[in-house]
C-alpha cells in the first residue's frame, strides 16, 4: 500500500508540475525597424494641428504618392489642415525621391544639385519629412516641441522611439540643432527610412522590364525612346537623364535646377491665396542660395510615373502630359502657337530673365513624334500604377 500510495502521489505531483509549467513561447516576428515606425508616422494624422492631415494626405500611395483630393485647387496645389489654406506649389510625388543626393553646389558642374522640395531647401529626405508638420499652410503645428508632445501621447510610439533611438530620446536635444528635440529629428529619420524602401522605388515599369528582356516596346514606344535619348532631335535627356542611355535604375532626372519658361497659373492665382502679381522665385527662395541668376529655377523632377501624376509644373499650370511636350516644342516650332488647353497663345514665362533657352533648343516635333514621346513616358509608370493610365486617356 505504501508503495502504491507513493506512486499515486508522485503521479499527482507530476501532473501538477505539467499543469504549472508555462506555455510554449510564441514565435515572435522580426524586430521593429526605423522604416516600420516611419510607415506608421507617414499615415498618422495626429501630427497636424487639427488631426486631419498626414503625410499620406498629400502623398497618396494609390496615386504614386501625389495629392488626388477634390478641393478648390484639385491637383494644382494642396489644401492645408484647416480646410482653407492652400500652398502655391504642386505637391511633388515622393516615389523615387530617394534617388536625389543631398542639396549642394557642385563645383565641377557649377550647378546646384539635389535636395528635396522644388527649391531644394530640405537638404535630405529626413529634413523634408519634418518640414510639412510646421508649415503654416500645411500641417500647421506651432513648433517641434508640439510634434514631440504628439509622439508622447501614444505609448506605443514612446516605446518604439526609445527602442530605436535610445532610452533618452525624449530627454535630449537633437545633435544637429540644439534647440530642437531629438525626438523631432528622429521623427524625420524614421519617415526617411520608410521612403527609402522598395515601395517608393520598385523600378518595375514596362521600361525597366524592357531593359531586363521581359517586355517588348511597341513601335510607338520605341520611337519615343529613341527620340528621348537622341541628342539630334529633342532635348529631354539634357535634364532628364543621369546615366548612360538605357542604364538600369535611371531616375530620369539629373537632379539639377532649370527655368524652362513656365507661365504663371491664372487658375491658381484666382483662388486668392496670394496677390495677383505673385511670382515664385524658385531656387532663389532657398535660404542657401543668393545668386540672382538662380531666380525662377526649379528642381528637375523625375519622369517616373509622370503619366499618372498630373497636373504638371511647379504651379500645376498644365493638366495634360501632351500639353507639356507641346509647351517644350513651342520654343522650336513656329507652328506650335497655341496652348491646347486654353486655345490661346502660350503665356509669357513667370520669370523671363533666366530662362535656359540653350537647354531648350531642339528640332521641331511632328504630332506623331509627340505621340511617341507620350507613349514612351507612359512606359515609365510603376507596375502598380499602370491601371491609372486608363484614367488619363
Amino acid at each position: 500500500m505504501t508503495t502504491r500510495l507513493s506512486l499515486m502521489i508522485v503521479a499527482t505531483l507530476a501532473g501538477l508540475v505539467v499543469l504549472a509549467a508555462p506555455p510554449p513561447a510564441l514565435t515572435e516576428g522580426p524586430p521593429l525597424t526605423e522604416a516600420d515606425l516611419g510607415e506608421q508616422l507617414f499615415f498618422d494624422p495626429n501630427f497636424s494641428i487639427n488631426r486631419t492631415m498626414a503625410c499620406a494626405t498629400c502623398h497618396d500611395p494609390d496615386r504614386a504618392f501625389t495629392d488626388g483630393r477634390q478641393t478648390p485647387a484639385t491637383g494644382m496645389v494642396s489644401l492645408g489642415d484647416d480646410g482653407h489654406a492652400l500652398g502655391v506649389r504642386n505637391a511633388p510625388m515622393v516615389t523615387y525621391a530617394l534617388t536625389a543626393p543631398p542639396f549642394h553646389f557642385d563645383e565641377t558642374l557649377k550647378e546646384y544639385v539635389g535636395g528635396q522640395f522644388l527649391d531644394g531647401r530640405a537638404t535630405t529626405l529626413a529634413n523634408q519629412a519634418v518640414a510639412p508638420t510646421l508649415n503654416p499652410v500645411e500641417m500647421m503645428m506651432p513648433d517641434a516641441a508640439s510634434v514631440e508632445a504628439r509622439i508622447k501621447e501614444n505609448p506605443d510610439y514612446v516605446a518604439d522611439f526609445k527602442r530605436l533611438f535610445g532610452a533618452d530620446i525624449f530627454e535630449r536635444p537633437s545633435d544637429a540643432a540644439p534647440d530642437t528635440p531629438a525626438a523631432f529629428t528622429a521623427f524625420g529619420r524614421a519617415i526617411e527610412a520608410y521612403e527609402r524602401t522598395a515601395q517608393f522605388a520598385p523600378f518595375d515599369s514596362k521600361y525597366d522590364r524592357f531593359l531586363r528582356g521581359d517586355y517588348d516596346l511597341t513601335v510607338l514606344e520605341d520611337l519615343g525612346r529613341t527620340l528621348f535619348f537622341s541628342n539630334n532631335n529633342v532635348n529631354c535627356a539634357n535634364c532628364h537623364r543621369l546615366k548612360r542611355e538605357d542604364a538600369p535604375f535611371e531616375p530620369f532626372t539629373n537632379h539639377q535646377y532649370r527655368n524652362i519658361g513656365v507661365p504663371r497659373n491664372p487658375a491658381l492665382l484666382a483662388l486668392g491665396q496670394v496677390s495677383p502679381d505673385y511670382i515664385d522665385h524658385g531656387l532663389l527662395e532657398n535660404p542657401q542660395v543668393s545668386d540672382p541668376a538662380m531666380d525662377g529655377k526649379f528642381r528637375t523632377p523625375s519622369l517616373r510615373n509622370v503619366a499618372v501624376t498630373g497636373p504638371y509644373m511647379h504651379n500645376g499650370v498644365f493638366s495634360d502630359l501632351r500639353t507639356v511636350i507641346e509647351f517644350y516644342d513651342k520654343f522650336n516650332n513656329p507652328d506650335r502657337k497655341l496652348n491646347p488647353e486654353t486655345g490661346k497663345p502660350w503665356a509669357d514665362p513667370e520669370m523671363p530673365g533666366t530662362v535656359d533657352l540653350e537647354e531648350l533648343r531642339a528640332k521641331a516635333l511632328s504630332d506623331r513624334k509627340i505621340d511617341a514621346l507620350v507613349a514612351f513616358l507612359e512606359t515609365l509608370t510603376d507596375k502598380r500604377y499602370e491601371p491609372l493610365l486608363n484614367n488619363q486617356n
